[in-house]
């Protein structure tokens, strides 16, 4: 397999992973009607269910993402690998014919040995001359050899390799495209369930949940359980900083900036504008990066909810945080308390905190829209 065939592989299977992940979303069903006699508060559980499991989806569709990011990168490198092994072995090769050539010329195939050249030969010392040479030579031959040996099985191996990650990208690539049709499968639920609604029945969705939402931060924060306020550290600060600017921007799932986001992608690029990378998706920045006790939280540090960790938001103090909420949302500040909360963990544990600190301005309107991103008949994004 020559190099230009690996090349030109790897360069048509990236070519049809982007048209796979280009394609257009099948149409949406005819919206359902209501189920008769079914009460806002089930309507409720019902689309929290749905969004949970079109945010777990997500989340799995990112971590897929990553991995096949990191899966291009590899493919490359060995694709750049394999190409300089075979300019290597071809020149490997240019060096050995070389050698033969000059033995055929010198007569070396049926020449006498260096010992019966000294023999016969009437000036002693050319002979020993001319038996060092051919000494020398041999060695270079074995040399030549040795290194034409090499260089084809290292060829020979990064072919392999360069084949099986190539194999192993299209495997990411059917997946990613399984896990996004998932996705849209999932908002689509959400989509009809909600265009079947009244708008008696939207806004009494709203005000239930906002009553629920409100209930559970009144007991988190009068519980004491979030301790005294705290300052971020640097890191943290420039990480706020960031979030902060992004407040109005909508909830589209599988974003990570500059125009949109989704939960993970809003937190990991403010940590990374802050200097530290940490993992795309709420699931790795919850298994791996330090816990932290929410009695100890300070600005900047991340806000895991669920169970399975499917959702993130970045704490801003005072019972607070900012984040990507749901399809149909947009990046704002809400409570704390607006998702069951899971734990926290912190990106720049190690950092001294600020001795002092004075937050960002809010723009006008952080707050506002729904927490849970249920904005209007047609909410989930895309």
């Amino acid at each position: 397999m020559s190099g230009r065939f690996v090349r030109s592989v790897c360069t048509a299977a990236v070519m049809a992973v982007g048209a796979a992940l280009a394609l257009p979303a099948q149409p949406v069903a005819a919206a359902p009607a209501a189920p008769p006699g079914q009460t806002v508060s089930a309507l409720l559980n019902r689309l929290q269910t749905l969004y949970r499991k079109a945010e777990e989806a997500t989340e799995t569709y990112n971590a897929t993402e990553e991995k096949l990011k990191k899966q291009r990168t590899e493919v490359d490198r060995l694709g750049e690998d394999l190409a300089t092994a075979r300019i290597a072995l071809n020149a490997g090769r240019n060096d050995a014919g070389r050698l033969a050539r000059e033995q055929y010329r010198t007569g070396g195939g049926g020449a006498l040995s260096p010992y019966m050249r000294f023999l016969l030969s009437g000036d002693p010392q050319q002979a020993l001359d001319q038996g060092h040479e051919i000494n020398r030579a041999a060695g270079r031959r074995a040399t030549t050899v040795d290194r034409l040996s090499a260089g084809a099985s290292r060829t020979a191996k990064l072919a392999s390799q360069a084949r099986d990650a190539l194999n192993v990208q299209q495997a990411l690539a059917a997946t990613q495209k399984r896990q996004r049709d998932d996705v849209r499968k999932r908002l689509d639920e959400v989509e009809r369930l909600l265009s079947s609604l009244t708008g008696e029945q939207l806004a009494e969705l709203r005000r239930l949940e906002q009553k629920d939402i409100g209930a559970a931060q009144a007991k988190l924060l009068s519980s004491g359980t979030l301790g005294g306020s705290r300052t971020p550290s640097a890191a943290g600060g420039r990480a706020l900083e960031y979030a902060f600017r992004q407040i109005g921007k909508p909830y589209i799932w599988g974003a990570a900036g500059p125009d949109a986001f989704d939960c993970s992608g809003l937190t990991s690029q403010a940590w990374a504008h802050a200097g530290d990378e940490i993992p795309r998706t709420s699931q790795e920045q919850w298994k791996s990066l330090p816990r932290v006790p929410l009695s100890q939280l300070r600005p900047g540090d991340l806000i895991i909810y669920f169970e399975g960790a499917t959702h993130v938001a970045l704490y801003i103090g005072n019972g607070q945080v900012v984040q990507a909420p749901r399809p149909g949302g947009y990046v704002k500040v809400s409570p704390i308390a607006a998702n069951p909360l899971l734990g926290a963990v912190r990106p720049d544990a190690g950092q001294a905190s600020l001795a002092s600190y004075v937050p960002p301005a809010l723009p006008e309107g952080a707050g506002s829209g729904s927490d849970a991103g249920y904005g209007s008949a047609g909410a989930p994004g895309r």
